[in-house]
């Protein structure tokens, strides 16, 4: 096989092994377009593997960031990366990510092979994400983030970039959802941090046994409640609460997510059903956290294959009816408590590397970059990346 060839199957074989949830909507998109979100998510993969390893200090994990929106940025050679990194990783990282590591010149390869549109897309999500995270890794403990706007942009870095950048290669896929554009981006960190959220609150007390939890204090403050010596034993009708009202945030912003599905045109089928099975296994998630508000760990609030299967079967079996989807949803969502939302303030900023300012979509600007060269203590983060999609 030529190295294209190689480069694309290898891209294929490695995916399930590092995402169930993208392994299983990727699949849904056109040929073309599933190359280039494949590539999208594997080099977000790499990021989050660097954010985790446990073997390096947070100067090192900084520095290794740093090379990466280099490399994905063609500004640098994936090759001495890889390997570099490879030496550094410890047994704590999963063989899986060991191998996609080592073949990062593979996914660098081909998403350089694509046109400069969705490649200027992939390229500003990751400097983005390499960009955002560590500011709140490195100050993330069982505390809790001080506001709710911090939980906002948080999600952004996190998984608001790659709704964006999802967007433009939707964009760069299709004409007719490129004239939709404006509308698609306002909706766009919202579907991404409506996925977000819903991981965050299933996964609370997974996230505290790591020393972090991304809750905002001033949500559980109204009711009486100081997250840093909680535990799932010692919860009460006060986190309940809290919990509630972060049910609604979530509830409002995959409402947002659905009128973006809304907006890719019915002929686009594997399209919505990308974005459609995301949202209903969201939703039935919020259902399980709300039923069970005192769960202790998030298997208990897992949703069951069961409600996959349907929720594939009854949105596919509905993918080109705007009325029935949105039915659909209602029906799903039924019970759930529902928050108004404030509007988006868009703003920039300049991000290091990047050639004019970069818009973002939080409202507080970034934390000042912390340096590379200090000493600097964190916590893990260890999730399969798929909340934004």
């Amino acid at each position: 096989m030529d190295s294209v060839t190689s480069d694309a199957v290898y891209q294929d074989r490695i995916l399930p092994y590092v995402s169930r949830t993208f392994a299983l909507t990727i699949p849904q998109l056109p040929p073309a377009l599933r190359t280039a979100v494949t590539s999208a998510y594997l080099l977000c993969r790499i990021a989050d593997t660097i954010e985790d390893e446990p073997a390096l200090s947070a100067a090192e994990t900084l520095a290794f960031l740093q090379r990466f929106r280099a490399t994905v940025s063609e500004c640098a050679e994936s090759a001495p990366l890889a390997r570099d990194l490879s030496r550094r990783l410890s047994d704590r990282t999963l063989p899986e990510e060991r191998d996609l590591v080592n073949n990062m010149e593979r996914v660098i390869r081909m998403t350089r092979a694509l046109d400069e549109l969705p490649r200027s897309a992939i390229q500003r999500c990751v400097d983005l994400m390499c960009y955002g995270m560590p500011h709140f890794q490195l100050s993330a403990s069982v505390r809790g983030l001080a506001r709710s706007s911090d939980l906002d942009d948080y999600c952004y870095y996190v998984a608001g970039v790659v709704g964006e950048m999802l967007t433009e290669l939707f964009c760069a896929h299709s004409a007719d959802i490129a004239r939709r554009r404006p509308a698609l981006q306002s909706l766009a960190a919202s579907f991404a941090q409506g996925l977000q959220m819903t991981n965050i609150l299933k996964d609370v007390w997974e996230d505290r046994s790591r020393g972090a939890c991304w809750l905002p204090q001033d949500v559980f403050t109204r009711h009486g409640v100081d997250l840093a010596p909680l535990s799932p034993e010692s919860q009460d009708a006060g986190f309940a609460a809290g919990m509630c009202e972060l049910t609604a945030v979530a509830h409002a912003h995959l409402r947002n997510a659905l009128a973006f599905t809304l907006l890719v045109p019915a002929k686009e089928t594997g399209i919505r059903r990308f974005c459609l099975w995301a949202i209903g296994l969201a939703v039935l998630t919020l259902q399980k956290i709300h039923g069970n508000p005192q769960f202790t760990a998030g298997k208990e609030v897992k949703v069951s294959r069961s409600a996959v299967a349907m929720t594939r079967l009854l949105t596919s079996a509905t993918v080109r009816s705007d009325w029935l989807l949105r039915q659909l949803f209602e029906f799903a969502a039924r019970g759930l408590p529902l928050a108004p939302l404030p509007p988006a303030v868009p703003r920039t900023t300049t991000v290091l590397g990047a050639s004019e300012p970069i818009p973002l979509h939080g409202r507080h600007a970034p934390r000042p970059q912390p340096d590379a060269s200090a000493p600097l203590e964190r916590v893990r983060r260890r999730s399969d990346g798929s909340a934004a999609t």
